[in-house]
């Protein structure tokens, strides 16, 4: 007897790129940064370079927790 997933359940997906989160983890940074940068008067210049090398250390922590995730979904419920 086979398990079927339930008429509710995600389609398996391999995880985004990780150029895909450098781009979203960059954008979040400079979000977050420039209200900041508006408030102390920081040149956009420095807020974005900062913003990217945010970007680029965080996309990969976020890679790895999008590849746990989608392999935990992939799990039976206990």
């Amino acid at each position: 007897m086979t398990t079927d997933p339930a008429p509710d359940a995600l389609p398996a997906r391999a995880p985004r790129p990780l150029i895909v989160h450098f781009g979203v983890d960059s954008a979040v940074a400079f979000l977050a940064l420039v209200f900041l940068g508006l408030i102390l008067g920081v040149p956009w210049g420095i807020t974005a370079f900062v913003s990217l090398a945010i970007g680029a250390v965080a996309c990969r922590y976020t890679h790895r927790a999008e590849i746990r995730a989608l392999a935990a979904r992939e799990q039976p419920p206990a």
